[in-house]
Order: C-alpha cells, then structure tokens, then sequence
C-alpha cells in the first residue's frame, strides 16, 4: 500500500471514528481533499483510492488542473473553490467549481449573480464568515449574516449550502466551532436547507465533526508535504 494509500485511508477511518462518538453518521460528511500545490497526478491517484471531493485555493492552478482531471477520468467528482475569490476570476472559476466555500463579501455576490444567472444547474455556496475582530481577514461581520443570507437566497443561480469559519489563529477551534454552530441554527431559521458547515482542517477535524461539520478541508494529513 502506498504512504498516500495509509493517509487516506486513516483518516477516512478516523472520520468514522469521530463521527460514531458523538451519534453521527460518517455519510454525512463530505472530506474534501486540499490538493493545492500537488499536480493532477495525485488526483488521479486519490480518485483511485475514492476520494471524490477535492479543494483549490488559486484559479491559475485550479483551473487547468480541474480540466485536466475531468477530460481524463470518467468518475465523478465535485471540486471546492477554498481560497478569497478575486472578482475577475469568477468567470474562470465557474468552468469547473461545484461549490465556493469563500463568499465573503458583496461584490463577489454581485459578480456570481451577474455569472450565473442563466447557469443550468445552481452553484452551491458557503458563505464565509468572520469570527474575529479583525477586520483585514475577511468574510462576512456576524452582525451583517441575515441580511447578507438573505439577499443570496433571493438569487437564481445560486444555492445557499451553508457557512464556512475564518477563525483567530490564537483562539481554541472549539470556541470557534461552536459559535459556528449557532450562527448556523440562526442561518437555518431563513433556509432550513443550509444547514452545511465548512469547517475542521487536518489538525482539528475531529472536534470540528463534534460541532456538526459537514465539509473537512483537509490537505497535508492526506497528500503529505507539497513539493
């Protein structure tokens, strides 16, 4: 078996794991796999150990890498557009996302509005919010949640999946989460359905599933130290 082979493999199991600890079921949660700075070798070689669902954080590599994935494989996948999303890249990035993690501020609203209007199947977004003081590290002020929510439910061609956290890098992950969490059961007062909590990285993951995480972003636990 190969290093990558163990990785996956081990924190598939230890998904299940914490998932089964605190009364969940592991279906319920997608575990993206952060492969930025890794070329599409390795997709092709976790698409064969089942991974399904892999995270970028950079269009100029996301978008070739994506591209060349799909025209060579015929499995299906989802791929999560992770990082800040820079306005003049949205039209780039629609060619292959299924889902934006980062929606962090009104004029990204408006260009996603403006791109996907007319787009045949709905884009899933997770709205990204800022749990810190500081305003320089984006996302969205909890003060401004519900109406922010509500103005991307009223737009066509998007579907409000849920939240994303931007955390202090000096606080615990469980104050986060859990604030997370019931910034989430306010969200899903407006849309029952976006109820999606983007939230754990290779190192909290496991706490992050006891707060109710649906989305893991995880990279180096799985693909090891990027070249």
């Amino acid at each position: 078996m190969s290093e990558l082979a163990q990785r996956y493999n081990q924190i598939v199991e230890k998904v299940a794991a914490a998932s089964a600890a605190c009364g969940r079921s592991k279906d319920e949660i997608t575990l993206v796999v952060v492969t930025k700075n890794h070329p599409p070798q390795l997709v092709f070689d976790l698409l064969e150990l089942g991974a399904r669902d892999f995270g970028e954080n950079r269009d100029q590599e996301a978008s070739p890498k994506a591209l060349e994935v799909r025209a060579a494989s015929s499995e299906s996948m989802k791929w999560h557009f992770i990082g800040q999303l820079q306005t003049n890249k949205v039209r780039s990035v629609l060619e292959y996302a299924d889902a934006i993690h980062s929606l962090d501020r009104e004029s990204l609203l408006a260009e996603l509005q403006k791109r996907t209007a007319e787009r045949p199947k709905p884009l899933s977004v997770f709205i990204q919010v800022n749990l810190t003081e500081d305003p320089e590290r984006g996302g969205i002020q909890v003060s401004d949640l519900e109406g922010f929510a509500t103005k991307v439910l009223n737009s066509p061609g998007l579907v409000l999946a849920g939240l994303m956290g931007v955390g202090g890098l000096d606080k615990a992950p469980e104050l986060e989460f859990e604030r997370l969490a019931a910034l989430s059961e306010t969200l899903q007062r407006l849309s029952p359905e976006a109820s999606g909590l983007s939230m754990g990285m290779s190192s909290d993951f496991e706490v992050a599933i006891g707060y109710g995480a649906t989305h893991l972003r995880i990279g180096t636990a799985i693909t090891g130290k990027r070249p």
